[in-house]
């Protein structure tokens, strides 16, 4: 047991990577006992309670705007993980476990105790690694999930919601908006229905979305402050 202890607590990573690990097992265990389960993602989204967002009037066309717009790198290294096909609890699970394998394993080979506590850097490439291989981990879990229906965590409506802007806009470039909703901070991909300028703090509402669902379109709100 004490050998155990030891290999799961010595080196440094060895411990991080544990108490990582061991704090997602809790989190699951606390969701078992409370009746959750594991979340399949079935979701009814929440109705926006105003006008008919079929109404909001919105230019012809929006879509050939922004046809070409290229997704942020942030956005890129996301979908390589297959983020937002599965939750992302049990895509943060899998991440720490693999990582935590990883550093097991590596901890042993290399001897990395007779480093102390410079040896933690080795968290760094095994990050690394973990990420690429969990673009292949992720593809069964990202079939299974599709397989039971689910369709990402948002369960939002965010058309005819009003946010601020984080960012200005003009064109066909692409910023971010703030969105509150039941207090919680949401920030979009955003873009100029008309291509019109919309400075930084401007509010604005979302009026629509392109057809992959990644950038939403907003125009600026007009309100006394306008004038």
């Amino acid at each position: 047991m004490d050998e155990v202890l030891n290999i799961l607590f010595n080196p440094l990573p060895n411990a991080i990577m544990t108490l990582l690990t061991g704090l997602s097992l809790v989190y699951w265990l606390f969701t078992l006992l409370m009746g959750d389960g594991f979340d399949f993602g079935s979701q009814s989204g929440l109705e926006f309670e105003g006008a008919d967002i079929q109404d909001l009037d919105t230019p012809g066309d929006t879509d050939s705007n922004i046809e070409h717009a290229e997704p942020s790198f942030l956005s890129k290294t996301m979908d390589y993980i297959n983020i937002g096909k599965a939750p992302l609890m049990v895509l943060v699970t899998l991440f720490k476990f693999i990582g935590w394998i990883i550093t097991l394993i590596t901890s042993m080979t290399f001897n990395l105790s007779s480093y102390g506590w410079k040896s933690v850097i080795i968290l760094i490439p095994v990050f690394v690694l973990t990420y690429f291989l969990m673009h292949y981990v992720t593809i069964p879990v990202a079939k299974l999930y599709k397989n039971v229906g689910y369709s990402g965590e948002e369960a939002h409506e965010f058309l005819g919601r009003t946010g601020k802007m984080k960012s200005s806009i003009q064109g066909q470039s692409i910023g971010s908006v703030e969105v509150i909703i039941d207090k919680d901070v949401i920030r979009l991909n955003v873009q100029s229905v008309d291509g019109s300028k919309i400075a930084y703090g401007d509010e604005v509402v979302i009026i629509n979305e392109t057809e992959d669902k990644k950038i939403h379109l907003v125009q600026k709100t007009i309100n006394l402050n306008s004038f």
